[in-house]
């Protein structure tokens, strides 16, 4: 599904990822960790195609399409979606209409006429129960005076209305309390697929409690260093991630 290859990218001249390998397959979920600085974002940057980082060395490859001359928008087209860490407010464009247009633009790329008004409010209706969303909240200016966990929840529920191939939640679990964080990983397990896929990237293992993930990896210093299961995120819970630099560089 999605192929990384000894990727390297680096943005204003100064290299921040250095040689990642990752393979994500349909129906699993990988949880990217690492401190601050490690290069999660980036990552999940590069991968959406954002232009600001340039890639010097690797590929990111969707089904086998190598994506370097994809733009951002065409990404999204081909199924992937990134989460933002810090949803940008839209002020006079509601929820709704925001979600309407993001998938009649994307339907438009692939050849398709826009869905129904029916079929639309349908949907809109079934995805807001799901992620036990208050149809008023739908109303509102997109991001504008939503609290962390509101925007966070918009994120999701934007993710799924788009249904995409591959979802990359960036630090999602950031600035919610547990009842938004309970809501916003059921809503993720429940869109959860053998078709689709999801990469989280989170600083704590809090989040992993509730998504749990296939496969830990953790970066460092641009690299993916160590790569196991569950129980790794719980290793370095309790042991931080200066154990695992000290490990590392044995």
């Amino acid at each position: 599904m999605l192929k990384i290859k000894d990727l390297h990218a680096s943005v204003e001249g100064k290299e921040i990822l250095r040689g990642i390998n990752l393979e994500v397959k349909a129906g699993e979920v990988h949880a990217i960790m690492g401190p601050n600085g490690s290069g999660k974002s980036t990552l999940a940057s590069v991968i959406a195609g954002k232009e600001e980082f340039e890639v010097t060395q690797g590929s990111v490859e969707l089904y086998g399409e190598d994506l370097e001359e994809v733009s951002p928008e065409g990404r999204a087209h081909k199924g992937l979606f990134l989460s933002f860490q810090y949803p940008i407010e839209i002020p006079g464009v509601s929820v709704t209409n925001f979600i309407k247009t993001a998938i009649n633009e994307s339907r438009k790329a692939n050849g398709l006429e826009d869905m129904p008004a029916k079929d639309m409010l349908k949907m809109i209706r079934e995805k807001s129960e799901l992620l036990e969303i208050d149809r008023k909240f739908l109303s509102r200016s997109l991001n504008e005076g939503f609290s962390g966990g509101e925007k966070k929840r918009n994120e999701v529920f934007q993710m799924a209305m788009l249904e995409p191939k591959v979802a990359i939640l960036d630090e999602t679990d950031s600035g919610l309390d547990i009842d938004a964080l309970r809501i916003v990983a059921n809503g993720v397990n429940k869109l959860k697929s053998k078709d689709n896929a999801v990469i989280l990237i989170t600083h704590y293992q809090r989040l992993l409690e509730y998504i749990v993930p296939d496969f830990v990896h953790v970066l460092h210093n641009g690299k993916i260093v160590k790569s196991g299961g569950k129980d790794l995120a719980l290793q370095l819970e309790e042991k931080g991630y200066d154990w695992l630099k000290q490990e590392t560089a044995v």
